[in-house]
């Protein structure tokens, strides 16, 4: 039991890194690739990966649809369209700013759920949650406009990159939430699957702002150049991160799991110090409140369940008491 605790810890601990390595390495890249066609090379490559896995593991069988396509379609194109298009574009127009606001978003996750699940399930938060989500925004405030609003508001070609990154870090979320309608399905489906369907979709995005011009075809030698960018990133935050995470969460359970999202924009600041991005104190202010924030949250929960446990054995007792 102990050693299967150790495993899903480092499994997400390793998916927290690569996913927090993630927008350091993609800022590099754009410096000679679109963040288009990156996204659709890169997820091409984890799609194959991903069905070559699924057959081997569980044949033909595993490609039966059971009459969710539609579903899948919907949940895949939030992950891999929506997120993975959205905030590579967001980050690529605020540039280094934008490395540091990508993973700040990706740590806001767990927040952003929160907030979806009582806007379409009416599952109100408690609380101190409600105030945890506040903290959080406060943090991510503080990344955004490095403690000056005035000028961020006012600097109008901010707010549209900022903007694409908090809807693609939305469409994760729904994709997440929208996995418990596949809880039969093994995590390795799901993953494939969905990717496929995703990716898929976001490949006739792609090739049709082509056509229209908006986006050329990178050359050969462009391929080359950002291909060791692109190997990390299929085999790290792609494969690795992404049956790691499902694998870890499910070991450790989601309420702990959880907890290694911070490491994400850790991860990302102490690699961007490192690459020469001037990390601000706002930055790090910001990113210890949504680390609070979280932390704290996650220790509420643990505290309303093991009360909840407590009541249930004093009144299985009280139950035996009485018979």
């Amino acid at each position: 039991m102990k050693n299967n605790v150790l495993i899903g810890a480092l499994l997400c601990f390793i998916a927290s890194v690569s996913w927090g390595a993630m927008f350091p390495v993609a800022n590099d890249a754009f410096h000679y690739i679109d963040p288009f066609y990156f996204t659709i090379f890169r997820y091409s490559s984890v799609t194959i990966i991903l069905l070559l896995l699924l057959y081997f593991k569980e044949g033909k069988k595993g490609f039966h649809l059971e009459g969710k396509g539609l579903s899948l379609w919907f949940f895949g194109t939030m992950a891999f369209a929506v997120y993975n298009l959205l905030i590579f574009w967001g980050q690529d127009l605020l540039g280094e700013q934008g490395v540091i606001l990508a993973s700040i978003m990706e740590a806001l996750m767990p927040m952003i759920s929160v907030v979806l699940l009582w806007i379409f399930k009416g599952n109100r938060p408690p609380l101190f949650t409600m105030l945890s989500i506040l903290i959080a925004f406060i943090g991510v405030m503080l990344v955004i406009t490095k403690g000056d609003v005035t000028a961020f508001l006012s600097a109008t070609g901010h707010l549209f990159p900022a903007f694409l990154i908090f809807l693609a870090v939305v469409g994760w979320v729904v994709y997440t939430i929208g996995s418990s309608q596949f809880s039969h399905w093994s995590s390795l489906k799901y993953s494939a699957l969905s990717c496929l369907f995703g990716t898929a979709t976001a490949l006739i995005i792609v090739l049709t702002a082509t056509l229209i011009g908006a986006v050329p075809i990178p050359s050969a030698q462009t391929i080359q150049t950002v291909s060791p960018h692109l190997i990390f990133m299929i085999i790290f935050p792609g494969i690795i991160a992404l049956l790691g995470w499902n694998i870890g969460v499910n070991i450790l359970s989601p309420l702990n799991g959880i907890l290694f999202i911070n490491f994400v924009p850790v991860i990302t600041l102490v690699i961007s110090a490192i690459q020469g991005y001037q990390v601000t104190s706002f930055d790090i202010v910001g990113t210890a409140f949504i680390i609070i924030a979280i932390v704290s949250n996650n220790i509420l929960l643990r505290m309303n369940k093991k009360q909840g446990l407590v009541h249930k054995n004093e009144l299985k007792q009280l139950q035996k008491k009485i018979s």
